[in-house]
């Protein structure tokens, strides 16, 4: 029984279909809370921004649940968990036992302790709904106050903006995105949002909502707002674990085998901790779910999860940002090379261990992105031409944006769901001739979207090097 039908619970009962297609070795029952099909939360500031719209960032067509033998239950939810009698219970009145539990609950929004968040013009930005409320209230000339500089608020205030709406985006940090960024890009980011039109204030602490008015800040300033949306960080959804005696912590706590304290039930995803995994990424999730897969339809019995390294990319229109590691790193490494163009919006920032690019941001520089997070995944002695490094001419191969034909075998083109270049040639020699056939045989580009230039590039030089004329077909001789 998996409890959570989001990208994680979705991804870990594809998993398991793969490796028991017709359901010999494992019957699925999955609850989800949310009424709808599971759907790609990373692209709900594409949504919110009139990219897409919600059914097309929906993960499975109509009858995926019927075709792969899946109990799929919407809209309930797990109300209790009896460990003893390995029992759940459920929001329609059910009693369901289970033979292994995973629980793949996800994440909520947190809400600050200001006045007036139960007003409906103020919403969080955390699901579908909250993005239909947010697109409900974008009326022509509204003002919007986005509360959250992370990752998540960067976003949503981008998004708006390309709505065409008026934002300000209050962040009580001292610079934008403070878990990824160091100060100086952080500063360089808000140089881009503000010639982009969103007003960036820092360092302020907001106080109350006042409906009809706008967001009463910790000096008594009022910034005007029509709606705001709260963007102000998640917490694990850990309630139903804590609630039948299993040991959490920030997030249920796991070991490798993605194990709880209690047997029988396993964690992966947001809700679950692992000393390796980042928090608020979708990898380490999908990553989580390859691994239970393996253990538990008994394809590798030794299958481990040993962590993820953090790499985080910025979906926000005109602005192209890439970071790994700790921005500590940034500060306090051994060797840190720094590159800063306010004007231009570009920045460059490498911290260096012996050698190993160990922390980095880039803004502005798809290149150099792309050569920082290889040398970054490798672990591939920097070279002596630092200058070459930190702009993006140095690569174990070359940046996957220039020429994707030097690129090594090795390199993770789509790191959502761990592709390499290899994989994708492998899968276009297999007869997956183009970039949805790609996609649909690897999942290159199916998590948040940011290597599809990179998988049409390596598409076309693939039909370039190895036309698809001379790729066999089934029953050929």
């Amino acid at each position: 029984m998996v409890v959570g039908h989001g990208m994680v619970g979705a991804r870990f009962v594809e998993d398991v279909r793969r490796r028991d297609p017709d359901g010999s070795r494992l019957r699925i029952t999955v609850l989800g809370a949310e009424p709808r099909p599971a759907y790609n939360r990373v692209l709900l500031s594409t949504v919110l921004a009139g990219g897409l719209t919600p059914q097309s960032v929906e993960l499975h067509p109509a009858g995926w649940a019927a075709r792969n033998r899946v109990d799929l239950r919407l809209g309930v939810a797990a109300t209790s968990i009896d460990t003893g009698s390995r029992l759940v219970r459920t929001s329609d009145g059910s009693s369901l036992r289970y033979d292994e539990l995973v629980l793949a609950t996800g994440s909520r929004a947190w809400l600050p302790p200001i006045d007036g968040l139960d007003d409906e013009r103020a919403v969080p930005f955390r699901d579908m709904s909250d993005c239909e409320r947010i697109i409900a209230l974008a009326r022509p000339g509204a003002r919007f106050a986005v509360l959250g500089g992370g990752l998540l608020g960067c976003e949503a205030a981008r998004g708006l903006v390309t709505r065409g709406m008026d934002v300000t985006l209050l962040h009580p940090a001292s610079h934008l995105m403070e878990r990824q960024l160091d100060p100086a890009g952080g500063a360089v980011l808000a140089s881009a949002f503000d010639r982009l039109g969103v007003d960036v204030r820092l360092g302020g602490f907001a106080t109350a909502w006042e409906p009809g008015l706008g967001v009463r800040m910790a000096d008594d300033e009022l910034v005007p707002a029509d709606a705001l949306v709260v963007a102000a960080g998640v917490r694990a959804e850990t309630g139903l674990a804590q609630a039948a005696g299993i040991e959490v912590d920030r997030g249920v706590l796991v070991d490798d085998r993605l194990a709880t304290s209690a047997a029988r039930v396993h964690a992966i995803g947001d809700c679950a901790q692992h000393a390796g995994s980042a928090a608020g990424l979708v990898q380490p999730g999908w990553e989580q779910a390859a691994v239970l897969a393996d253990l538990l339809t008994g394809d590798d019995h030794a299958a481990r999860y040993l962590g993820t390294r953090a790499v985080t990319r910025l979906k926000a229109r005109d602005v192209d940002l890439a970071t790994v590691g700790d921005p500590a790193e940034l500060i306090g490494a051994a060797e840190v090379l720094r590159f800063s163009d306010p004007a231009g919006g570009r920045y460059a920032a490498l911290a260096l261990r012996g050698d190993k690019v160990v922390g980095g941001a880039m803004i502005g520089l798809p290149d150099a992105a792309a050569s920082m997070i290889q040398f970054y995944d490798t672990g591939v002695p920097a070279p002596t031409d630092r200058l070459a490094l930190l702009l993006g001419r140095a690569l174990p191969g070359a940046p996957e944006t220039a020429d994707p034909g030097r690129l090594p075998s090795a390199a993770v083109i789509c790191r959502c769901n761990s592709v390499s270049k290899g994989a994708l040639v492998t899968a276009w020699r297999a007869g997956a001739t183009d970039v949805a056939a790609l996609a649909k045989a690897t999942r290159a580009g199916t998590g948040c979207g940011g290597c599809g230039d990179t998988v049409a590039g390596i598409c076309a030089w693939l039909a370039e090097a190895d036309p698809p004329s001379l790729v066999p077909t089934e029953g050929a001789a």
